[in-house]
């Protein structure tokens, strides 16, 4: 393998124009081809980002010796079977959030990375950002006192009536595309597994089949008591906040799912006392993320979030979409 990781990029989603320039500003790896369904779509996106590559299948792109890792951008019912299918290629990989639609396709997915020994890790880029190891510091240093309820919001419009998000068949719906973010920071805050959930959602006819939804409030319950509570949407104002509650204080940051490349202010409170406000420097998570799991693979370390997260992660959201939906349908 050469001194960088050579990657190539299955998808043409908005999220690419974020991630690509990314890649490419990591000093230990380079973007080298883009994938598409067509080689029209696949060529605009290659010379829009100065990558060298196009092609005009997935198939393809995996088919390339020149490619040692893909970033999968692809929607999100379709992660299964490009993950695998990329396992097969020999590639590692790095998936857009959520890994996949179930804990027992994750469970899968992980099967086939313990085979392959390659290295599979999903993106949720946001773990990343100096602004969490501060707020982790913080945390150990009982800066809430006993931590007693955590809530996240994570809200915006998705937009036209043709958006992926209202089709079941592609994996939309606010709880897989918006609210994963905020399951996924609700366990690693409090470094536990909830005992119980309950959700309530808002929904519509999908463009294909069924009901989807619109919006979710959502409640996780752990065994010590602790509570993580959160609303999210892909049809409403953009919302975006993190606030963690104790019986010592409270901690607040806002736009924690941003990019921020400009400093963050993380709030510490303590009931009546002057706020104190920690800045921290502002970075590019998307960056270190692809620089973290570049130097896993070129040094053949651990990732920091092994695939054991991800399948608990999917497990949660299955438990909060069932009981959501058996509110509906009440």
């Amino acid at each position: 393998m050469s001194e960088k990781l050579r990657w190539g990029v299955l998808g043409t989603a908005r999220v690419v124009r974020k991630t690509i320039p990314a890649l490419q500003e990591t000093k230990n790896g380079v973007v080298v081809g883009i994938g598409s369904r067509t080689e029209e779509k696949a060529r605009e996106y290659a010379d829009r980002h100065g990558v060298p590559q196009a092609f005009g299948s997935y198939e393809a792109l995996l088919g390339s010796p020149d490619i040692d890792a893909v970033y999968i951008a692809l929607p999100n019912a379709l992660h299964l079977e490009w993950i695998l299918k990329a396992l097969d290629a020999g590639k590692h990989v790095l998936c857009e959030k959520p890994l996949a639609m179930s804990a027992a396709e994750c469970e899968e997915i992980a099967r086939k990375a313990d085979e392959t020994g390659l290295k599979v890790l999903e993106g949720f880029m946001y773990r990343f950002h100096p602004r969490f190891e501060k707020l982790q510091e913080l945390l150990g240093a009982s800066a809430v006192g006993t931590l007693t309820f955590v809530h996240v919001a994570h809200s915006f419009d998705a937009g036209g009536d043709d958006n992926i998000r209202w089709y079941t068949g592609l994996g939309g719906g606010a709880l897989f595309d918006a609210g994963c973010y905020c399951v996924n920071m609700s366990r690693m805050v409090t470094g536990q597994e909830p005992a119980h959930v309950a959700a309530f959602g808002n929904y519509r006819d999908a463009n294909d089949d069924g009901r989807i939804d619109t919006s979710i409030a959502g409640m996780l319950r752990f065994a010590d008591g602790q509570t993580a509570l959160f609303d999210t949407g892909v049809n409403l104002e953009r919302r975006n906040f993190l606030e963690i509650t104790g019986t010592g204080g409270r901690l607040y940051l806002d736009n924690p799912f941003g990019l921020l490349e400009e400093d963050s202010v993380l709030e510490e409170h303590h009931f009546g006392q002057e706020t104190v406000y920690h800045h921290v420097k502002g970075e590019n998570h998307f960056v270190r993320m692809g620089e973290h799991f570049a130097d896993s693979v070129l040094s053949s370390t651990p990732l920091r979030y092994d695939l054991t997260d991800a399948v608990n992660n999917a497990r949660v959201l299955e438990a909060l979409d069932q009981a959501a939906r058996n509110q509906e349908d009440a």
